[in-house]
């Protein structure tokens, strides 16, 4: 599968455009931290030796956290393991949010079950039908690996002509007309609407009528007329 572009709106409704992660630069961030794991574990199995039983329990211990603990602790604190830093790819929830504890811990219990029966075969059939790359422990899981290259999408929903209110506006009011026109590029059309009925008594419309005419009294009041 190729890496692609996917849109999601935030929670602020702020649309990002998400390039999803294909096999390939998965396989290689994991490879990356495999090496870096194993290092550590071949590095700390010399001195752990001359401990005798002791040593090979706490040998052991290491070995569990480093398979369990090392993914599910930097994901969800920084989005991303050693590997996938290296590989410049991050972890997120599918509406762009941070992935959080709790996606994290379930898509890497479920890295078990990808692994199935062999190589990873059932996590890569699984990217392989996604249409995002996501193996079953990112289905559940409800998160997504991007590239870290994401976009805001700014519509070109500003115009050129000025519309004074008309009623006089109070400096409060007139700033956040000012304030709308500034930011509703950065917001998806739903949420530009969506607050632009807020001020539909002013504007003496709503929906797309509304917004265009918010961004023209914005330049009146700027002067641009």
């Amino acid at each position: 599968m190729l890496d692609t572009y996917r849109e999601v709106v935030t929670p602020e409704g702020v649309p990002l455009q998400l390039r999803a992660a294909g096999p390939l630069p998965r396989a290689l961030a994991w490879l990356i931290d495999f090496a870096i794991r194993a290092a550590v574990l071949i590095v700390l199995a010399f001195p752990l030796a001359l401990l005798d039983e002791f040593g090979r329990g706490l040998h052991l211990a290491l070995m569990f956290l480093l398979y369990w603990a090392y993914t599910i602790v930097l994901e969800a604190i920084w989005g991303q393991t050693l590997g996938k830093r290296a590989m410049g790819l991050r972890v997120i929830a599918r509406d762009g949010a941070p992935v959080g504890w709790s996606g994290s811990v379930t898509r890497n219990l479920l890295r078990t079950v990808d692994m199935l029966p062999f190589g990873y075969a059932l996590g890569l059939l699984s990217s392989l039908f996604d249409a995002n790359g996501r193996r079953l422990g990112d289905l559940v899981a409800g998160t997504l690996v991007v590239h870290g290259d994401a976009r805001i999408r700014a519509p070109a929903a500003t115009i050129d002509s000025a519309l004074p209110p008309p009623v006089a506006l109070q400096p409060q009011e007139q700033s956040a007309v000012i304030a709308f026109a500034e930011r509703a590029p950065l917001l998806a059309p739903a949420r530009q609407q969506e607050l632009a009925a807020i001020a539909s008594p002013l504007t003496q419309a709503n929906g797309q009528v509304g917004v265009l005419r918010l961004y023209a009294m914005a330049n009146w009041l700027l002067g641009r007329r």
